[in-house]
């Protein structure tokens, strides 16, 4: 009976403690290299929580609700082209509902209301500086820092989020590899988007840029990782954090060829991947709302017989596992990553080569 006592004490203190309300914060963080940073924050409260619009999405949350317990495991966001703080809240409500506290940054230069950087190598080079940046804030500066635990930072990001959280763990693009890409594929869906924004990726550059990377990110999770042919030989051997890497089947915006089979190949430590059948690139985006998929039927339609909302509900369950089991405070760094959590599901399968069942 002890055996069994102790047993399931070890297990509940993986997980980090349910709360009953999420609370919800906006920030402004200030940049000296240009516009303040938009970040929300989504985190463990018991105050009451009331229904409130988020971007294009409605959520339940407590507005500036008091932050719940701590120290507590904290997971950055980066989204894709286009988007902003809200594009993954489901996510972030489930991680927040698990004991997390999230940030969501609206990348400047590449969101929803502002494009200027998109398509250029700026873009590429200034995402991991802003996030570096909003850890900075959050842990020196934000009102409520003592609830963080600094040795416990995750990193969520999708699509050119995913290639952002790349280089923050460590990944060293080559911005050269895109010529060499557009020369051998001039149809690749990356080549006609930087060609249809004037971009300037296509230009040959001599000199190396900074790239920011951050050892804080003790693990990440990577969803449809956009421009991972930058990543050439060697460029992700430094990235040995726990990697959980998601690719859909039916990607036409990443194809695997020159994206995600890139990643899984250069990755210092094999990650756990996950294959989403019959899915689409943003499928990896919370189902949208009517007026949505009115405004933006390009992110919104899936496959017939794909089911975003039960994808989303194993989704963000198997999500929410890999962070716990790899922001533990019991769980020591090297003996993270070396076995398998998932929630039943019919729309992905799991690559265990790299676990021990």
């Amino acid at each position: 009976m002890r055996l069994v006592s102790l047993l399931l004490l070890a297990l509940v203190s993986l997980v980090p403690a349910a709360v009953g309300t999420v609370g919800f914060q906006q920030l402004s963080v200030p940049d000296a290299a240009g516009r303040p940073i938009s970040v929300f924050l989504w985190y463990p409260s018991n105050d009451p929580a009331t229904t409130q619009p988020v971007g294009s999405f409605m959520q339940t949350v407590s507005v500036d609700g008091r932050v719940l317990g701590g120290p507590l495991p904290l997971v950055l966001i980066s989204h894709g082209t286009g988007g902003g703080s809200a594009s993954h809240y489901d996510t972030a409500l489930a991680l927040a509902q698990s004991g997390f506290l999230v940030a969501a940054p609206t990348h400047t230069g590449d969101n929803y209301q502002d494009q200027s950087y998109t398509g250029n190598r700026k873009n590429l080079t200034d995402r991991p500086r802003q996030v570096k940046l909003v850890l900075d804030y959050l842990l020196a500066v934000w009102p409520g820092r003592h609830h963080l635990d600094p040795s416990r930072v995750g990193m969520f990001g999708f699509s050119l989020g995913g290639f952002t959280t790349l280089v923050a763990s460590g990944g060293t693009p080559d911005l050269n590899r895109m010529l060499e890409l557009c020369t051998t594929r001039p149809g690749a869906p990356e080549c006609i988007f930087v060609k249809q924004r004037n971009g300037d990726q296509l230009e040959r550059i001599a000199a190396v840029p900074a790239w920011f990377h951050d050892e804080r990110v003790r693990v990440a999770v990577v969803a449809a990782p956009a421009v991972s042919y930058l990543f050439g030989p060697g460029s992700l051997k430094a990235v040995t954090i726990p990697i959980q890497l998601w690719r859909a089947s039916n990607d036409e915006q990443v194809p695997d060829e020159w994206n995600t089979a890139i990643v899984r190949s250069e990755l210092g430590k094999p990650p756990e991947e996950h294959l989403v059948a019959s899915a689409g690139h943003f499928a990896f985006l919370p189902p949208c709302p009517d007026a949505l998929t009115k405004q933006a039927p390009q992110i919104c339609t899936d496959s017939a017989g794909f089911d975003r909302a039960a994808f989303h509900r194993d989704f963000n369950a198997t999500v929410v596992g890999f962070f716990t089991r790899n922001l533990s405070r019991t769980s020591p760094p090297e003996a993270r990553n070396t076995y398998s959590w998932r929630a039943p599901s019919l729309y992905f399968e799991l690559n265990q080569r790299d676990l021990v069942p």
